[in-house]
């Protein structure tokens, strides 16, 4: 997948929206500095959206920085969640070697999908939002590693195939597993659901569930259905924040 395509199929993205992005890639290329001081400089590239969802992510992770358990990423994509947390983890709480972050990612893009999920694009199949990002993450949290405490220490998993088999077998294999944090970014039904099905028992009071794009019947409506099917939301207080539409999240 180039990245002209993965920013055009985002269905938010308007004509206007894709010009920008298409601008700031030109511009992040030719902008002065080497890319170490680029990405020291951040700001000045990364779009205003991006930078919202990033600082949701920040505000969830205050929440539960007292609750004990494993933050688990659904829909790993580039890995941007998934460093997110464990950066976070890694300046906020150094000395807490208890906490593992855990991403779950075909690697591959979608597997089928249901009669819940949505069909609003050429996207919405099998083999969409395929980014291959294992061996490239790989690297990423090596060097991670390299720059934070305890760091002897594993801190980050990723678990690569079909969700709907892997986390049933990551249970079975880690009997043990407390969740503080469930990031659902799966978009599809089956795979949702079945991380709340094996999830959520392992997650204590304090908890948090994070959802993108809960209550999205017109483009992705799996994921919400997915949370009626299990464990409901009549009982549920979720949450949003004003400066962003994409993020919402429970409190257990």
């Amino acid at each position: 997948m180039t990245k002209e395509s993965h920013f055009k199929e985002n269905v938010n993205n308007t004509r206007e929206n894709l010009d920008y992005l298409k601008k700031l890639n030109d511009y992040f290329k030719k902008s002065i500095g080497t890319d170490v001081e680029k990405i020291q400089n951040f700001t000045k590239y990364v779009p205003r959206q991006d930078l919202t969802n990033f600082l949701a992510k920040y505000e969830v992770f205050k929440k539960i920085i007292d609750v004990p358990g494993d933050i688990i990423d659904c829909g790993v994509l580039f890995g941007g969640s998934l460093m997110a947390f464990a950066q976070f983890s890694a300046i906020f709480e150094h000395t807490n070697l208890m906490r593992r972050i855990v991403g779950f990612d075909t690697f591959s893009g979608f597997p089928e999908l249901s009669e819940h999920d949505g069909n609003y694009s050429e996207f919405s199949r099998k083999g969409g939002f395929s980014v291959d990002s294992y061996e490239d993450l790989k690297k990423c949290i090596q060097l991670y590693d390299s720059n934070r405490f305890l760091n002897h220490i594993s801190k980050v998993d990723l678990i690569r195939g079909d969700a709907t088999k892997t986390i049933p077998k990551y249970i079975e294999d880690n009997p043990a597993t407390v969740v503080s944090l469930l990031h659902l970014d799966f978009v599809l039904y089956e795979p949702t659901k079945i991380a709340l099905e094996y999830f959520v028992p392992t997650m204590p009071k304090g908890a948090a569930i994070v959802f993108n794009l809960l209550g999205d019947n017109m483009h992705w409506p799996g994921t919400t259905k997915a949370l009626f099917d299990t464990i409901g939301i009549n009982n549920l207080q979720a949450h949003k924040f004003s400066f962003t539409p994409y993020t919402q999240y429970i409190i257990l």
